[in-house]
């Protein structure tokens, strides 16, 4: 993100000392522009998004000292698509572009049919009814909070589903530790998700079908 910044309108490390995890990139890059003066419109977010997945692209082939698979995430993906009491969407931050290079790289895109991303709306709190509606239209179920499950691994994703009424199972392999996220208001937090049926549990699903 800082390298199309920096391409498109001459800032240099414009992202420095910006809170990032959990926001949307919609969100950081209307404030990137706002804090360096730059003229900022549709046509710019678009400029922007381009050249950002440009680099994006380049940049996941690169090593990195916390790059890969978070514990347990593969089997847990693959309990859960198998279930017929259970829905997985995308909720995410990320543009749609960024989150689809990143869970390819790693095979998870194929997990999700729809979902909601960080072009959609300004604030994360406002994505949980657009994930809500893309699932119906894509031929998931009709449900309303109440029926949903967040899982993330920051405060603001626990925020996203206080704000709306959803449950929300919190994971401290990111930036913040277990005490921090149970602070946050998380329903369960867990160190990891490498234990599938304690996960399936705080679902509030059977550990089998």
């Amino acid at each position: 993100m800082s390298r199309a910044f920096q391409d498109l309108f001459g800032v240099l490390d414009p992202l420095r000392g910006l809170p990032m995890a959990g926001r949307t990139d919609l969100s950081i890059v209307t404030e990137v522009a706002a804090l360096h003066g730059v003229p900022w419109d549709a046509t710019a977010l678009g400029r922007f998004r381009d050249a950002y997945l440009g680099h994006l692209a380049n940049e996941i082939d690169q090593p990195g000292p916390r790059k890969g698979v978070m514990p347990g995430v593969g089997r847990l993906l693959d309990a859960l698509a198998v279930r017929d009491d259970a829905y997985l969407a995308l909720l995410t931050g990320n543009f749609e572009g960024g989150a689809r290079l990143k869970l390819e790289y790693f095979d998870l895109w194929r997990y999700f049919r729809c979902g909601a991303f960080g072009g959609d709306a300004p604030e994360r709190n406002g994505l949980l009814a657009k994930a809500l509606e893309r699932v119906a239209a894509c031929g998931g179920p009709s449900v309303g909070p109440s029926d949903v499950v967040v899982i993330g691994d920051t405060p603001l994703d626990v925020a996203v589903a206080t704000s709306a009424g959803a449950r929300s199972v919190a994971v401290a392999t990111g930036g913040h530790d277990a005490d921090t996220l149970r602070s946050s208001g998380a329903d369960v937090v867990f160190d990891d998700l490498s234990d599938t049926g304690a996960v399936l549990a705080a679902l509030n699903l059977r550990s089998a079908i």
